[in-house]
């Protein structure tokens, strides 16, 4: 038996959950200096000044901001959560990336543009959705059970859209745009499985300890309140931009 594996099978149910908490709590506080999809002022800035294709650059980029973005990784963790077959986990992450490339790509090229706060503030509750889902709360409370893969596409959908909000505020020079874009695009998905490999092997190891079931339902509630505090922050953010 891994080590690892040891270690998650003799960790008390308390401890467990604090550890959880403390990973969930620390990976959002980390990044949550910033909004939601910003983009920081050193890579604004080269977005503005830069002419033509630039292929590397905007790969490097895409997949910083998917791995420093904590919304795309708790709605991710929230998808592949319960999800135990490869090929399920691979039909998930794919309907995501494709709602997500479809409207950052779009939004950028016909200029849609949605106020950011509102568009973080959906997204943060795609992450309470997710984990609710997680927990059967809607076939408890209302006897049905959502579409997940309809569900996933929509909010994948939002979440393009938020990063196309971004873009849009740092007006991209027309010159390469599409080339750009599309690397911008395919440097997302690769920061997306660099972030879903990590996520894979810790729950590997976290599904091996017998007290798994009850602390995923913990960790899910704790998803639940970290998607309303980031809400919450959205939500404030837009009354005082008012």
């Amino acid at each position: 038996m891994p080590l690892h594996s040891q270690g998650l099978r003799a960790l008390p149910l308390g401890r467990a959950t604090a550890l959880i908490f403390t990973v969930l709590a620390l990976y959002t506080s980390s990044v949550a200096q910033a909004l939601a999809h910003n983009v920081t002022p050193g890579d604004a800035g080269y977005i503005q000044e830069i002419w033509g294709v630039h292929i590397i650059p905007f790969i490097y980029l895409g997949a910083k901001h998917m791995v420093t973005g904590y919304d795309h990784i708790l709605f991710l963790l929230g998808v592949v959560f319960f999800l135990y077959k490869m090929k399920d986990v691979a039909v998930y992450v794919s309907i995501f990336a494709l709602g997500h490339s479809v409207t950052m790509l779009l939004g950028v090229w016909y200029g849609w543009g949605i106020n950011a706060y509102i568009i973080d503030a959906i997204i943060g509750l795609s992450v309470v959705y997710k984990a609710l889902d997680n927990l059967g709360a809607y076939q408890k409370w209302f006897g049905v059970q959502p579409n997940t893969k309809a569900a996933t596409l929509i909010f994948g959908l939002f979440h393009g859209t938020g990063l196309a909000t971004k873009i849009l505020e740092y007006q991209i020079a027309e010159d390469g745009l599409l080339a750009n874009l599309l690397a911008f695009n395919i440097g997302v998905e690769i920061g997306q499985l660099l972030a879903l490999a990590v996520i894979l092997i810790v729950m590997g190891y976290w599904r091996r300890s017998p007290n798994f079931m009850r602390q995923a339902t913990v960790a899910n509630i704790i998803m639940i309140v970290l998607g309303v505090i980031l809400t919450g922050q959205q939500i404030a953010g837009y009354i005082a931009s008012a």
